[in-house]
């Protein structure tokens, strides 16, 4: 019996799979590549996860890959109804980006609540300008997205004396569902976006949400660029409908140096880059070759996507506490 094929939607650097020499064979496919190469291989491992060439290359009919892994969270840029179709199984990063993405936001919030953007704007101009800032402690915080991203974001929120609410698709235990998001929103001081992108959640943040804050209010983004409408949140931000905002993901990446969001007084732009802490990459490609090894020994997989839905589903994830 030969050794399964593992197809690697590349880029640089590449995975190190040293560990499976002998026991697969890893080959390298690119944009132009991949479609030609899919029929071929056991496995799909979607290492350049910003790329949508999964979803122009997935084949309608005859062989493929039975199992995709993305390294990634999201798995907005590889889902096609040809896939979702399909019996393979779909899995994700899940594990590896939580406590990071949770550490940046929270490192946002104590930023906005201490005024230090401003305080780092003052010193380059050699102002001495004494104000008063925000206690963190008893500030109220919405995190949207009731995933392993938005459980862990919740418990260090919590841990810095943030009352937090969670909200989910559907209500749960101690998760509120998406009905109740308008009335929670209207009385907090963070509304923070931790949700995949899906058909329900694409432009859920618009002008008429945003309309809802509270203008000493403050919104976060690390979930996925569609889900605002960056026009209506730059609006917001411009006319002080809510005191500031950070964008880490955005509906186009990379930014050009034009983009007018550069620019915006209040508005805080980050690379995508809040779940990419140093050794990231050896992270995942350590979760990728433990995974393996189960699939290869035929034992379930973890971080199952329901593709229908377009994410893990929750009843996988323990529960947090209680808002």
């Amino acid at each position: 019996m030969t050794d399964p094929v593992i197809l690697v939607l590349d880029t640089d650097p590449s995975p190190r799979l040293g560990r499976l020499t002998g026991r697969a064979r890893v080959r390298y496919a690119d944009e132009r590549t991949l479609a030609g190469q899919l029929p071929e291989a056991d496995v799909l491992l979607v290492w350049d996860f910003t790329s949508d060439a999964v979803r122009r290359a997935w084949p309608g009919e005859g062989p493929r890959p039975r199992w995709v892994h993305t390294a990634s969270a999201g798995v907005d840029r590889l889902l096609c109804p040809a896939l979702a179709a399909s019996p393979t199984v779909v899995t994700n990063a899940r594990g590896v980006f939580e406590l990071p993405i949770a550490e940046y936001v929270a490192g946002l919030v104590l930023a906005f609540a201490k005024d230090l953007p401003a305080t780092l704007d003052l010193q380059r101009g050699h102002r001495w300008h004494h104000r008063e800032t925000r206690q963190l402690a008893g500030s109220r915080a919405v995190v949207v997205g009731a995933g392993p991203i938005g459980r862990e974001i919740m418990r260090l929120l919590h841990a810095l004396g943030v009352q937090v609410a969670l909200v989910g698709r559907t209500a749960r235990r101690s998760i509120h569902g998406v009905e109740d998001l308008d009335r929670l929103a209207a009385g907090a001081d963070w509304v923070i976006c931790a949700a995949p992108l899906t058909d329900g959640t694409r432009g859920m943040f618009d002008a008429r949400f945003f309309g809802l804050l509270q203008p000493s209010a403050h919104f976060v983004n690390v979930g996925r660029g569609p889900v605002v409408v960056q026009e209506d949140l730059v609006d917001a931000v411009r006319r002080r409908w809510i005191a500031g905002a950070a964008l880490d993901v955005f509906q186009e990446e990379p930014l050009g140096p034009d983009n007018p969001l550069w620019d915006v007084p209040g508005l805080v732009v980050s690379p995508h880059m809040s779940g990419d802490t140093a050794g990231w990459r050896d992270r995942l490609g350590e979760q990728f070759v433990a995974m393996y090894e189960r699939w290869a020994a035929g034992e379930p997989l973890p971080n199952v996507v329901d593709v229908r839905r377009g994410y893990v589903p929750s009843r996988d994830i323990p529960a947090g506490p209680a808002d």
